[in-house]
């Protein structure tokens, strides 16, 4: 008979077919249990013994009630919670500690902030069905098929870079005006006839669900702890967001200062965004380039550098607008304002190329793998960019467009200012 994966020999679990990993068993190992809205009745007796043998039981003052007493002091989440976790860990050190945690503490919950900040190897993990697979039991949806978004402590306008003819999405709420809030933003989008069910308190004795139309919807959610699921669906007036890249101009707010839409698909192809990848756009004009590389995946994130203080709030509005408001912008001139910036993976500047020392704090800066791609108008740009592909290597190519417009009564090419493209890479050391 072969060994259970799961089970522990003497203190060591195993994880595929020849790595085993040693799971501590002292009093630092933190217990993070995940509970539903049953509560305790709700729980396997593992969670249970666990609780059952904890000195400290941290959890929010809801989360709390939902378990009798054990025994084990209990502390309340303080607000803020992340500025303070770090002290109330350390005070409690040389204790069992057990946090409590809603569903599972691994999806958007405080398993996650804690294995960065004690590390995975401390923290024993005990999760419970998330809200998420409730909802899809609920519903009959394959949960594979269905965009996850989260309005805690998130802004709403996440939800725009998912909103696409007959997507399912799944929201969890903060509070009981989740469903209008969802309901404004798919309306706004065009989206209108979009199905909405409002599933509340899931697993408890008190669920509930409730169905509606976005465009006529206008009441709270029966309890703060909702999830919303949409399936999509356009009106006459949607305009749907792909996302490759080469958005429409038109979808920016912009003052002219925007790579159009041609040269940034074409920019964007040669930085190659990847998941997780951190992009500076330098320059950043509409923020264009940064907000099409922030869309690419959700774990892609970008820095938008602009020294006009008009157009850097432009960005903040736009990249709300294009469902990835997480771009952050800083306002200044490069390259002083890229002091303490995180080192990025790839760098594209759009503006400020004859800037003295701006490639060089920007080559310097990429990690080793890394990306730059500069683009030159002027005749004064590109040749700073020639230069700099003579001593730092890449390539060059220039990229004319060509747009129908009227000529008379007639309709002739009008050509738009050519753009040349200089692209490097950093070497591994």
């Amino acid at each position: 008979m072969g060994d259970d994966p799961h089970t522990p020999q003497n203190g060591v679990y195993r994880l595929g077919a020849a790595c085993w990993v040693r799971r501590p068993v002292d009093a630092r190992v933190i217990t993070v249990v995940g509970i539903g809205a049953d509560g305790w009745d709700g729980l396997p007796e593992t969670s249970r013994a666990a609780l059952r043998e904890a000195d400290v039981l941290f959890g929010s003052s809801r989360q709390l009630t939902l378990v009798p007493d054990c025994g084990a002091e209990r502390v309340a989440w303080p607000s803020p919670l992340l500025p303070e976790l770090p002290g109330l860990i350390r005070r409690h050190e040389g204790r069992a500690i057990v946090v409590l945690a809603s569903g599972d503490p691994m999806f958007y919950g405080i398993g996650s902030t804690l294995a960065g900040l004690v590390g995975a190897e401390r923290l024993r993990v005990l999760p419970h069905p998330s809200s998420v697979s409730l909802a899809c039991a609920r519903l009959g949806w394959p949960l594979e098929r269905v965009d996850v978004h989260s309005l805690v402590g998130r802004p709403a306008e996440t939800l725009n870079v998912s909103i696409a003819p007959g997507r399912r999405l799944l929201v969890l709420g903060a509070g009981r005006d989740a469903p209008a809030v969802v309901a404004r933003l798919l309306v706004g989008r065009g989206f209108a006839p979009s199905r909405m069910t409002v599933l509340c308190d899931l697993g408890a004795e008190s669920e509930s669900a409730r169905c509606g139309v976005a465009g006529e919807w206008d009441e709270p959610a029966d309890s703060a702890l909702n999830i919303v699921a949409v399936e999509c669906l356009p009106g006459a007036d949607a305009a749907p967001l792909p996302r490759v890249a080469g958005l429409s101009d038109d979808l920016f707010e912009h003052d002219g200062q925007i790579t159009k839409s041609e040269i940034r698909a074409i920019t964007l192809s040669r930085l190659g965004p990847l998941p997780g990848e951190l992009l500076w756009d330098v320059g950043a004009g509409a923020g264009s380039v940064a907000i099409e590389w922030a869309r690419t995946h959700p774990s892609c994130a970008a820095i938008a550098i602009e020294r006009d203080a008009e157009r850097a709030a432009r960005i903040g509005r736009n990249a709300r607008a294009l469902g990835v408001p997480g771009v952050r912008v800083v306002e200044g001139s490069a390259p002083d304002a890229l002091d303490g910036l995180p080192a990025p993976d790839a760098v594209f500047v759009g503006g400020g190329l004859t800037v003295p020392g701006l490639l060089e704090r920007c080559l310097d800066a990429l990690k080793p793998g890394g990306r730059l791609v500069a683009n030159a108008v002027t005749l004064e740009s590109e040749v700073r960019v020639a230069e700099a592909r003579r001593v730092h290597g890449g390539d060059l190519v220039r990229v004319g467009v060509e747009r129908a417009a009227p000529l008379g009564g007639f309709t002739g090419w009008r050509p738009a200012m050519p753009v040349t493209l200089w692209t490097t890479w950093k070497d591994h050391p």
